[in-house]
Formats: C-alpha cells, sequence, structure tokens
C-alpha cells in the first residue's frame, strides 16, 4: 500500500536471480515447501500486441477455495485475516483502515479482493456498492473517508480511481459471473475516463486533483505503475463485456513506456519501497530486467529475515510492503522467494488473524503502536492467494488473463487484446 544480508556476490545469502529463490536454513524449509516449486511461469512479455495470458478465467480451480501456502497461512488462518477484515467493515459496506479510522477507495478495494479470496462474497458485495454509490459524477472519488462516511479530504487522487477495475476483474476472474461485471461496469468506465483525462504527453498520470479542479503538478511512480495495471485490468473488462476501448490500449502501453524507461519522468520518491517494486507488480518490467531491477533495490530496502521497510530512511518494517514485495517476487517468477518473505510478515500476525500495520527494529516496538489495518491483512492474503496459486484470480499481479503492458516505443500501435494461452502452460 505500504538484518540484511547480500543478494549477489559472496557471501549471498538469498538471490533473487535464482529461479527458485535460493536461501538456506528455515528459508529454505518455506522454499522447499511451496508445491511444484520450479521459478514460476516465464515472465516474459510477447514481442508486441495487447494478449491475454494464462488459461480462460474461471478454470484455475473452484472460487470456494480457500488459499493456503506450507509454511506461511493454512486455510483457517487466511479466514480469521478475512474475518477481521470483515469485524472492521460497517454496516454501509465501507471498510476503514481501523475501528474508528478513515477509509480510501484503493485500500477499500484491496480489502474486498481479500473478502473475495477468502469466500466472504457477500461482505465483498457490499462493499463494492458502497464504492459505487459514491463514485463521483466526473468518475472520480474523494481521498479519504471518514469512519461514520462523511467526506475527509476532498482531494481525488487518479490511482485511487482506477483501483475499481482491478477489483472487478479480480471478482470476475474468481466467480465468472458476468452479471456482477456488468453491474460493475459503468463505474469502471467512469473511473477510467476520468483518470485518462490526466494523463501527460509524456505518458505518466498527474497524480491528483484538487477540490478546486487543478491537478496535481507532477505524477508518481507508484500510483503510475498501479494506475497501468488498472488499465490492463479495465481493458479486460471492457473485452469480455464487449464493449472497444482503444484508446485504454494506447494509454497502457504509453504509460508502460514511461514506467519502464522514464524514471525521470516521475517525482523523485525513491525511498519508498513500494516505488521499487511497483513498476514490477504493474507489468512494465518483466523476465530478467524485472529481476534485476528487485536485486537492486534489496539491501536498501529488505531487512533480512524481518521484512521490507517502507521507507529506506529507518528500520520500520511494514507486513503490507513485506507482502506486496512478495506478490512482485512472484511476478518476476521468484515464487520460492517469495514464499519465504512471506513467512516474514506473520511476525506482525495477531491472535484474531489481523496483522501490525509496522514494526520498529530494533526495539520491537509496533508503528503506528499496537495499530491492526485492514489493507495489511488484506494484502498478506492476496498474497498467499498469488504464491499458492489457488484461486482463478491468483494471476492477475502475474498478468495472467491480461494484456500484457506493451511499450509502445518498441511495438506496433493499434493491437487489440486476444486471449493467447501463455506457452508452456
Amino acid at each position: 500500500m505500504n538484518g540484511r544480508g547480500p543478494l549477489a556476490g559472496a557471501p549471498a545469502r538469498v538471490d533473487v536471480g535464482s529461479p527458485a529463490g535460493g536461501g538456506d536454513g528455515a528459508r529454505a524449509g518455506a522454499v522447499a515447501a511451496v508445491p511444484g516449486n520450479d521459478g514460476g511461469r516465464s515472465a516474459h512479455a510477447p514481442p508486441a500486441g495487447l494478449r491475454h495470458h494464462g488459461q480462460p478465467p474461471g478454470t484455475s480451480g473452484p472460487a470456494s477455495a480457500v488459499p493456503a501456502l506450507a509454511g506461511v497461512l493454512d486455510a483457517d488462518e487466511v479466514r480469521a485475516s478475512a474475518a477481521a477484515i470483515a469485524a472492521v467493515q460497517r454496516p454501509d459496506g465501507m471498510i476503514p483502515w481501523f475501528p474508528g479510522g478513515h477509509s480510501d477507495p484503493w485500500n477499500h478495494v484491496e480489502a474486498a479482493m481479500a473478502l473475495d479470496v477468502a469466500g466472504l462474497e457477500d461482505a465483498a458485495t457490499a462493499a463494492y456498492r458502497w464504492l459505487v454509490a459514491r463514485q463521483l459524477p466526473e468518475g472520480g472519488w474523494f481521498n479519504y473517508y471518514h469512519w461514520d462516511g462523511s467526506v475527509e479530504d476532498q482531494r481525488v487522487d487518479t490511482n485511487v480511481c482506477a483501483y475499481v477495475a482491478t477489483g472487478a476483474w479480480h471478482r470476475f476472474l474468481l466467480r465468472g459471473d458476468r452479471g456482477a461485471l456488468q453491474e460493475l461496469w459503468p463505474a469502471i468506465d467512469r473511473a477510467i475516463r476520468f483518470v485518462l483525462r490526466w494523463q501527460q504527453p509524456d505518458g505518466t498520470v498527474r497524480w491528483s486533483v484538487d477540490p478546486d479542479g487543478r491537478p496535481g503538478r507532477f505524477a508518481l511512480l507508484t500510483g503510475s505503475s498501479s494506475i497501468l495495471h488498472s488499465l490492463r485490468c479495465a481493458v479486460a473488462c471492457a473485452e469480455e463485456l464487449g464493449h472497444e476501448r482503444p484508446d485504454w490500449e494506447l494509454a497502457a502501453g504509453r504509460l508502460a513506456h514511461a514506467v519502464a524507461h522514464r524514471p525521470g519522468a516521475f517525482e523523485p520518491k525513491g525511498e519508498f519501497a513500494m516505488d521499487w517494486y511497483y513498476p514490477v507488480i504493474s507489468g512494465a518490467l518483466t523476465g530478467d530486467r524485472a529481476v534485476a531491477h528487485l536485486q537492486a533495490g534489496w539491501d536498501t530496502f529488505v531487512m533480512e529475515g524481518l521484512g521490507v521497510r517502507c521507507v529506506s530512511t529507518g528500520p520500520w518494517v511494514t507486513a503490507a510492503e513485506t507482502a506486496e514485495c512478495a506478490i512482485a517476487l512472484d511476478a518476476a517468477g521468484r515464487r520460492g522467494l517469495a514464499a519465504a518473505v512471506l513467512t516474514w510478515a506473520q511476525a506482525h500476525r495477531q491472535a484474531d488473524g489481523s496483522y501490525l500495520t509496522g514494526i520498529v527494529y530494533p526495539e520491537q516496538s509496533t508503528f503506528p503502536v499496537d495499530q491492526t489495518s485492514t489493507y495489511t491483512a488484506a494484502a498478506v492474503v492476496l498474497a498467499v492467494d498469488a504464491v499458492s496459486r489457488t484461486s482463478p484470480a491468483s494471476g492477475i499481479f502475474r498478468g495472467e488473463h491480461l494484456p500484457a503492458a506493451v511499450d509502445l516505443d518498441e511495438a506496433p500501435l493499434g493491437l487489440t487484446a486476444r486471449s493467447v494461452p501463455e506457452p508452456g502452460r
């Protein structure tokens, strides 16, 4: 959302470049526990075109299967984490960060996705209906809502607005319910049209719009990366429902080029871990480039055996960033290492299945003090699903069933998404 050891050269303990993730001691045990751990899928994008990857939606497994990952969480523990999220959900469907806290649409959707994965379909449906009911006429949502549902921050964050497409496509992959997708389509269409109003000639997307209508003066790498992934989900939704959106495909290609090749186009925020791994989750960086990118930032952001720093300047490890890093490693084909990293996040787990937001080392003090957060539990649940390959939606962050993030400076223009199975699957 949100002890160091080198990864390259002696005396390397874990190597991002190793297909299975590598590792020794307890971590090696966790890696070995992953069924079929052969390094995951090839993460290379096709040479050109917007193409769907993986099996057709709904063929990976039953939607009722709850994720479990040996050495990390079993199915009952995943259910407990989802129940901890649902316990915070308001009667109207809003999912705040914690009891009495505020909600933002991005983390609200993330939490709804976790509820769906764990089988709490009614709670997830209520969450999406709350979101749709509060969409602004121009297509966006306010940045934050108070516990009581009133508006806290009237700024509009483009990345936050786009994420509804990711949630909708995730839900369709899980359940194959075109009716539910159709119900969300008007909100998706309005949201993406709104977001793309703020795309710049260089492909980046302004990060926010002030209440008076003035756009933020810069783009953010994490936000634009998340928008790219949401655009890919939006194109998949459109195609499934028979809507042509070639402008969305072209916008995704321009944004993919910016994320992959123009880091200087974004406001410098390199101290944040999300700027490190989100270009991989977005699909802009794949294969060897993704592995090299994660390798390069490992020593900066990873506290070996403890987790991922939220910010590189301090020893504050957050379970959400740790889980999202695992998702990025899995997307890069380093499934074993992803499972190992997820074991580190379990230091944050509480008896009820919730997760502490962050721990400061070496004091092992919690920050914010004793705070658990719904988005943190959601990130862990989704990471367990991704690495375990349990649900039909588990490949959404590996780009399965999605058009590839094709760099338009390196591929022909105007190509349409087609359902092309990935070789070897």
